[in-house]
């Protein structure tokens, strides 16, 4: 996981489970940490607020059998092995190998709530991108949906702990004995991404109701996708706890809450962190050594308020700043502040190009031929788009740019000999102030071209 590593204590894990069974809300209870599995388990980066409105984000870490739930075993009918594992993309933005590709796998859906999947797939993706970055870098992803076919209806754990039901990824409350973590057999969710191409990201929807949900965040080490979200597909807010999982996997982000009355947990020690939301360092210190989201000081940030250093986060009551009070990393509902959106829209980056020739690259284009390249639209308030310019060897073609097509007659080419035909689009967006990040939001496409 891509969190600061913190001691493995048993008590709290015991001191966590026991509140979660006493109360709605686990804040009190502090964080579930785990022991580093064995090879029979995995672990599990849960996100497990309480649903009430404006709860802070609380989180609990469970060893979680590899073998998920029981099952029974039932086979499927022919019918129902048909329609089992088909594919659909829901999103289309362009080529796999140019988009962000996130695969949503249902499970408690049987062969005839197969339709309701689909209605409930493309739901919580809206929800998804009603969030900033991802409301404006929409056209960025390709969406698709795997059927998995279950025999029975609904999920383990729902209604009560005492409820097993045969579904297709094992998925079922009560996960390490806290009755909102949504947890789902790994293997038999790879099998079933392993069917869509090069997913990215993979969201597993419940067929229930019930307020729940949990993260994966170590990246697959076969298949490569960057974690998986699980949330039930009925219930408005879990799909929260999906979106804020994603500020794990695809911006590397840590949690920015904290657990008062944990002794653990009461004050960080240990490094600077590696992740870019949380710091040892005060504002000044901050600034001075031009360290962390130092170039967001004192700006105003959507969540509230303006970016400093506020005290307590990942898990920490003190030791550890955050940039504002209320993020999404700590609080459900809220935007993410500043600092987060760049670090979301550099995980954008690292899976989508924004540049996808149209025109084949590997031939060179004569007089008669036209170079052509698709150049997804920004979807944000403010209107900005990506700024496309063309170059022949190395040299701006100005009065080219913003055309996504030219034709090898408008190059002025003079005398003989092969010559380089490039185009690139660039975000010059005002969300990412960190020069390192900036050199990554910016793609190209190049053709040999000759009079």
């Amino acid at each position: 996981m891509r969190h600061v590593r913190r001691p493995a204590v048993r008590s709290v894990l015991r001191a966590a489970v026991a509140a979660a069974c006493a109360t709605a809300a686990l804040l009190a209870a502090g964080p579930v940490r785990a022991a580093e599995p064995t090879p029979s388990e995995r672990r599990v980066e849960v996100e497990i607020p309480g649903p009430e409105q404006g709860g802070d984000a609380g989180s609990g870490h469970a060893r979680v059998p590899a073998g998920g739930t029981a099952q029974t075993g039932a086979r499927l009918s022919a019918a129902d092995r048909e329609a089992d594992g088909e594919v659909a993309k829901i999103v289309d933005n362009g080529p796999t190998g140019d988009r962000l590709d996130v695969v949503i796998i249902g499970d408690g859906y049987t062969a005839a709530e197969l339709a309701k999947f689909h209605t409930d797939a493309r739901t919580k993706w809206a929800e998804v991108t009603a969030v900033e970055p991802y409301t404006t870098y929409r056209n960025l992803f390709n969406v698709w949906t795997v059927d998995a076919v279950s025999r029975e209806s609904g999920v383990s754990g729902d209604p009560d702990a005492a409820t097993v039901r045969d579904t297709a990824l094992g998925a079922y409350f009560w996960c390490g004995d806290i009755e909102r973590l949504l947890c789902i057999d790994q293997p038999k969710v790879d099998t079933y991404v392993a069917k869509a191409p090069e997913a990215d990201l993979v969201i597993v929807l419940a067929n229930s109701a019930k307020y729940g949900g949990a993260g994966y965040n170590e990246p697959s080490s076969t298949l490569g996708y960057e974690g998986i979200s699980t949330a039930s597909a009925d219930n408005a807010k879990s799909g929260q706890v999906a979106i804020h999982e994603t500020g794990h996997s695809l911006g590397k982000l840590a949690d920015e809450y904290f657990y008062p009355g944990v002794p653990d947990y009461e004050k960080y020690t240990g490094p600077e962190p590696a992740e870019s939301n949380i710091s040892t360092l005060s504002a000044d210190r901050m600034a001075r050594q031009r360290a962390k989201w130092f170039r967001w000081l004192g700006e105003p940030s959507a969540d509230g308020g303006t970016v400093g250093a506020y005290e307590g986060g990942g898990y920490f009551v003190t030791g550890l700043q955050r940039p504002t009070d209320n993020s999404l990393m700590r609080v459900l509902g809220k935007p993410f502040n500043l600092p987060g959106v760049e670090s979301m829209i550099a995980g954008f980056y690292q899976h989508a190009r924004v540049v996808t020739p149209l025109t084949p690259t590997d031939r060179t284009l004569r007089l008669r031929d036209t170079a052509k390249a698709a150049v997804p639209r920004l979807t944000g308030a403010d209107g900005r788009q990506l700024v496309v310019r063309w170059y022949l060897d190395g040299r701006e073609l100005r009065h080219l740019a913003g055309r996504t097509e030219v034709r090898v007659t408008d190059l002025w080419l003079f005398g003989p000999g092969t010559h380089r035909l490039s185009v690139t689009a660039e975000d010059r967006t005002p969300s990412v102030r960190d020069p390192k990040i900036a050199r990554t939001l910016r793609s190209s496409a190049d053709w040999n071209v000759r009079p």
